[in-house]
């Protein structure tokens, strides 16, 4: 992938961006690995991992139009990194969870790190074009979202086997480190005559004290532009079946396949794996497909996303288990990078912070429901038969997809996500 090196080679502000990234995601999952695997060992329950879960879901997804207004009015580099410091404190408050009998304070903690994660992840997305040309724009996406994936497999993997091996503080500890790092490296980005400030409007005394209007005003964007509600409802769709999903990682992991926290970070590595083969597919296609192939091509993905998510559920290997998660995280990356490219070259600067929290908040409220909902079941039906329902239900995404392309309900928006002054600079730094 020579456009990759050559991005982080000559790209100042996006190569400091990618180093915080990798080192920050890696300790997240770190976290999730240990939490997930200290609260089954605890209590061997699929409806408490539902309410941690739920903890993390609820305050991202109340957090998000605050994150998507701020965002749009504030300096984007200043917000993310608070974000970061707020979390590394939240993150090595972790180290008090260990050895409680209760779980009450890994609720808590969760949601206060989630609270601050939608400053942060929504802000990297809108600060993406503005730190790249638009001949960067589609390899710097690809790059990022290839790098979480790689991330996923590298963390899950690792932390999977160092929580067996050194136990869960060392994984908190390694994640509030993380976050120290991710905004030293966020502090080090610099436009030359130009901030990280969205460009918009004087704001009224009334807009102002009222935030909730330049919400609004997104939400009506959004509405008026079919196919960015579109790609915003893709997401919504994978969510259907995607929230059990995070549920039943660690349930088949841990108690499916007796494979105890290990089994846990292979099958998160696993899905690693696949979204990183998918991010290289969706590399070389976002390339060549025009607009209406690539329409055509999200269908293909929810279908073989779906299908191999039920295979998954079905296994009686494990090795095949986690070539069929492989297989469906394949599909769904190489849908979500082609998604994201088209919403950063079509989204304008001044709407792209709350475009992409709303994203954010919407997936993370069907997900709260369908992790509920999974929770509930795992005390009465088997694992399997919740597995292959979230598969069916993810897969229907493409059926709407489907329906909306055909009937012509996804025309293509103007370009609009992309300044042409939008250019690379070598000054100094400032925060």
């Amino acid at each position: 992938m020579s456009g990759f090196s050559t991005l982080l080679r000559q790209n100042r502000n996006y190569r400091y961006t990618w180093i915080g990234q990798v080192v920050s995601e890696i300790g997240d999952h770190f976290n999730n690995v240990a939490v997930f695997s200290l609260v089954l060992g605890t209590t061997k329950s699929g409806l408490v991992v539902s309410g941690v879960m739920l903890s993390r879901a609820i305050p991202a997804m109340l957090a998000g139009p605050l994150a998507g207004v701020a965002l749009d009015r504030m300096d984007r580099k200043r917000i993310m990194i608070s974000s970061d410091l707020i979390r590394a404190v939240v993150a090595a408050c972790f180290i008090f969870t260990v050895g409680r009998s209760d779980t009450w304070l890994l609720y808590v903690l969760s949601g206060l790190l989630m609270v601050a994660s939608p400053f942060f992840t929504a802000g990297r997305s809108a600060i993406l074009p503005v730190i790249t040309t638009e001949e960067e724009l589609h390899t710097a996406n690809s790059l990022t979202q290839t790098t979480q994936w790689i991330n996923l497999t590298i963390g899950t993997l690792l932390g999977g086997v160092s929580v067996a091996q050194f136990g869960y503080k060392w994984a908190f500890v390694g994640n509030a480190l993380s976050f120290v790092v991710s905004a030293l490296c966020i502090s080090r980005l610099f436009l030359t005559g130009r901030s990280f400030r969205a460009p918009r409007r004087a704001l009224t005394e009334t807009e102002v004290v009222r935030p909730w209007r330049d919400y609004v005003e997104g939400l009506r964007y959004m509405r008026a532009h079919p196919m960015i509600l579109g790609i915003s409802l893709l997401g919504v769709g994978w969510a259907t079946g995607g929230g059990a999903a995070q549920i039943l990682f660690s349930v088949f992991g841990e108690l499916v396949f007796n494979r105890g926290p290990e089994g846990i970070g292979f099958i998160w590595a696993a899905a690693g794996i696949g979204l990183l083969c998918g991010a290289m597919v969706a590399y070389q296609l976002g390339r060549r497909l025009g607009f209406q192939a690539y329409k055509r091509t999200v269908v293909v993905c929810y279908v073989i996303h779906g299908g191999a998510y039920i295979l998954f559920s079905q296994a009686k290997s494990f090795g095949w288990a986690l070539v069929f998660i492989a297989l469906s995280r394949a599909a769904i990356g190489i849908s979500a990078i082609l998604n994201t490219s088209y919403l950063l070259r079509h989204v304008p600067n001044s709407f792209r912070g709350r475009v992409f929290a709303t994203n954010e908040s919407m997936q993370w409220s069907v997900m709260m429901i369908s992790m509920s909902l999974a929770g509930i079941a795992s005390q009465t039906w088997d694992p399997r038969t919740i597995g292959a329902i979230a598969g069916a239900l993810s897969a229907s995404t493409a059926i709407f997809w489907a329906w909306a392309h055909v009937t012509g309900r996804l025309p293509e928006p103007e370009r609009e996500g992309v300044e042409p002054e939008a250019v690379e600079v070598h000054g100094e730094p400032t925060i």
